[in-house]
């Protein structure tokens, strides 16, 4: 995209709240890099959060501009608008996308939905419990194109190569999206598109074939499909399209001896990780020094909307960069 042509917005979000290093190091750079950014996050850590929404909760809205010049944004480059909202991940991208949004700065229609970048990996069954993916699924739910990005490390040193594939991706997917999302808030629902699953009928003939790339782009503009990023601190540059890989926490729950008459009290956190190998599989391709990209459904199967299972095979091709092939014309 040349400077003089005209760009979207791109709402953000996290789970590690709104003054997070891997938020405040994103901000930075997608300002850097010119894009024009609102950010609707959550004021306090969220992590694990899943889709945890806050139902018949009043929830503060704050404008944080006084962000601005704490994180020497340049708003010469791209405009930015900066709110934190006292809720969940998935409380973020429903106020923002149902009403909030533009009751808070009127006008705005974001183009591409981010969360992230995360402390910690967002891999395998992580996709079910972390709220930095629950953030882009809900966006997704909302008709929105989204990514969810991670940096699989616990500790920030090297976090800057995770925001620079981040900021990678983020140039790639916007130039498969149009100005202004097609489907927000899904005006139309369309269970005839040709990307979307035609369960429980058998079909002889799947209504994408004659352009798979075509059918997962419409996916991606529409919300059906989501992009996760994973970039390990070790990240050799490279990067692979992948699936979700398989790995174990063992040793999970620890718990605290009592006396008699008093409750025990037990913590979740794994002392220990098993990884079975999985071909073209998130976790294997981290392991390797890589990013990942996952191509994942945003609704599940059997539900209306749920993509064609043998469409998404085609959503492992890999460009010559490595990136998703549906992502280019």
């Amino acid at each position: 995209m040349s400077a003089t042509e005209p760009k979207g917005w791109i709402l953000l979000t996290n789970d590690d709240g709104i003054e997070a290093p891997g938020f405040r190091m994103l901000v930075q750079a997608l300002n850097a890099a010119g894009h024009r950014l609102v950010a609707f996050a959550p004021h306090e850590n969220n992590s694990a959060a899943g889709m945890r929404i806050n139902l018949g909760k009043a929830m503060e809205l704050r404008d944080r501009h006084d962000l601005i010049d704490q994180w020497a944004l340049d708003t010469s480059r791209g405009e930015v608008k900066l709110f934190e909202l006292h809720g969940t991940p998935c409380d973020t991208m429903i106020v923002a996308l149902d009403g909030g949004l533009e009751h808070a700065a009127p006008g705005i229609v974001p183009q591409l939905v981010v969360s992230g970048v995360n402390l910690g990996p967002n891999m395998s069954q992580d996709s079910y419990h972390s709220g930095t993916m629950g953030a882009a699924r809900e966006a997704g739910l909302y008709g929105m194109p989204a990514i969810a990005s991670s940096f699989t490390s616990f500790d920030p040193e090297g976090m800057e190569r995770a925001i620079q594939a981040t900021v990678d991706l983020v140039g790639i997917a916007i130039q498969a999206l149009p100005l202004a999302p097609q489907n927000l808030r899904r005006p139309h629902v369309d269970v005839l598109a040709p990307h979307i699953s035609r369960w429980p009928q058998k079909t002889e003939h799947n209504a994408w074939s004659d352009d798979p790339k075509k059918a997962l782009r419409t996916a991606f503009q529409h919300g059906e499909l989501m992009l996760n990023l994973n970039v390990p601190p070790t990240w050799d540059g490279h990067v692979c399209t992948t699936r979700l890989g398989m790995r174990w926490y063992r040793n999970a729950v620890k718990f605290n001896s009592i006396e008699e008459g008093e409750s025990a009290t037990f913590t979740i956190g794994a002392s220990s990780i098993d990884h079975s190998s999985v071909d073209q599989s998130d976790c294997d391709v981290v392991l390797e020094g890589k990013a990942s990209v996952s191509c994942l459904p945003t609704w599940p199967q059997t539900h209306p909307l749920a993509l064609d299972d043998a469409l998404l095979t085609w959503s492992l091709e890999s460009g010559a960069d490595g990136y998703p092939a549906w992502l280019y014309d």
